[in-house]
């Protein structure tokens, strides 16, 4: 069974009491110990599922099961013990270390005052030396690139140990190496750590090479399997293929059409 199942989801939003909604009848499971991408065209609703999924905005119908209890029933604390978020935009923070912005990750157990004890700076330790930003530690936030701020969002989202990781374009500000280290640093951490790890991405290429599974959503539907399961039913060369673009099934890479 999964960690998150979507049971007949309809996902959307209300603005001046009219309901906009987005997709509807959504049905799937992340599992832990995979990394699952989710693609798909702008305005399909991917932006909208991960915020529905992270309880950020509600429901329109339909159920979300967290670790086998209904998200609508969880508490704000309960949700901040399962779910870690690495949003797309960038941290509007200065004047705070790297090992201050993990500790954040810590809040949901430290109480009132924040206080950390041995075992938080221990978990922290931890987080940064998975994620590989140890030597950054007593740096600035300001001072770092892209990526290295986008490793500190990560490690401060495994410091929270929720077993639910959800992530919104890891990779949009990250040059070609960036992305691909970005794309490696999480699937090692879904299969070493066994952390259930969603994302969405425009990444298509590092998606087919290194995604456990794939959701791809399309306007009435949402396709899931493996790299290899969608490009043999065509879906991935239906959502890829346009003029001078072409589509390997057996390779899973695109190719470019000189015009």
């Amino acid at each position: 069974m999964g960690t998150v199942i979507l049971q007949n989801l309809s996902i959307g939003y209300t603005t001046k009491g009219s309901t906009k909604c987005v997709a509807s009848q959504l049905n799937g499971e992340i599992h832990s110990g995979e990394l699952t991408c989710l693609l798909g065209r702008n305005g399909i609703g991917k932006s909208t599922l991960l915020r529905t999924l992270s309880a950020f905005q509600p429901v329109l119908s339909g159920d979300i099961f967290l670790m086998e209890k209904s998200l609508s029933a969880c508490s704000d604390k309960e949700l901040s013990q399962m779910i870690g978020v690495v949003l797309t935009e960038k941290p509007h923070v200065r004047n705070m270390t790297v090992a201050e912005l993990v500790g954040l990750g810590r809040s949901p157990y430290t109480g009132f005052w924040g206080l950390l004890s041995d075992d938080d700076h221990r978990i922290i330790r931890e987080s940064m030396r998975l994620t590989g930003i140890e030597p950054l530690a007593s740096r600035m936030i300001q001072t770092l690139s892209d990526g290295e701020r986008q490793k500190v969002m990560i490690a401060k989202a495994l410091a929270q140990q929720t077993p639910v990781i959800y992530l919104d374009e890891p990779t949009a500000f990250l040059d070609f190496p960036s992305k691909v280290e970005m794309m490696q640093l999480l699937r090692r951490l879904a299969h070493q750590e066994q952390k259930t790890i969603f994302l969405s991405t425009h990444d298509v290429e590092l998606t087919l090479q290194l995604a456990d599974t794939i959701w791809l959503m399309e306007p009435q539907q949402l396709h899931i399997g493996t790299p290899q399961q969608l490009a043999t039913e065509g879906v991935i060369s239906r959502f890829v293929e346009s003029t001078g673009i072409v589509f390997d099934n057996d390779s899973l890479t695109l190719r470019v059409v000189k015009t």
